[in-house]
């Protein structure tokens, strides 16, 4: 489950949010190989006379600028992959190269210091609905079986 977390410089726009939202699930999902129903978006706007960059203000320099930190399970260790993390350093590379350009389309104006992290997160301290990724592996037996909790809180 990648979680996505987006600041924007300027004011909120529902409709940008709404299509920043929707070709982030389409990007994260294509070059991470991701699920849509498991990704999480969090967009957030910040004025721009309270981003600053180089120390002056992003109001000062008639730019506009985005951070986006997407986090994603680092340890995978399955036979497929015998790896300790869920994607390799060219896909990285790309989902860089990809979210940079369409952020930069999408927003318009963008600060060349606008930048996208990608944080790797151990299993065991990720996860949602209340179950870490590495419960999941681990009752999943490796199978990919999805692991969910039942409306009583149980593990089903």
């Amino acid at each position: 489950m990648p979680g996505l977390r987006l600041t924007v410089s300027g004011d909120g726009n529902t409709g940008l949010s709404d299509r920043l939202a929707a070709e982030l699930t389409a990007l994260t999902c294509s070059v991470l190989g991701k699920e849509p129903v498991k990704t999480m978006v969090l967009v957030q706007y910040v004025p721009r006379e309270q981003w600053f960059i180089a120390g002056s203000s992003l109001a000062a320099q008639g730019k506009n600028s985005f951070r986006l930190e997407v986090t994603i399970t680092e340890e995978t260790n399955t036979e497929e992959t015998n790896t300790e993390e869920t994607n390799t350093k060219s896909q990285k590379a790309e989902y860089h190269r990809q979210a940079f350009d369409l952020l930069s389309t999408l927003i318009g104006n963008v600060h060349p210091h606008s930048n996208v992290h990608i944080i790797d997160c151990a299993a065991t301290s990720y996860g949602y609905g209340g179950l870490t990724q590495e419960y999941r592996y681990q009752h999943e037996g490796g199978t990919g079986r999805h692991v969910e909790r039942s409306s009583s809180g149980d593990r089903k």
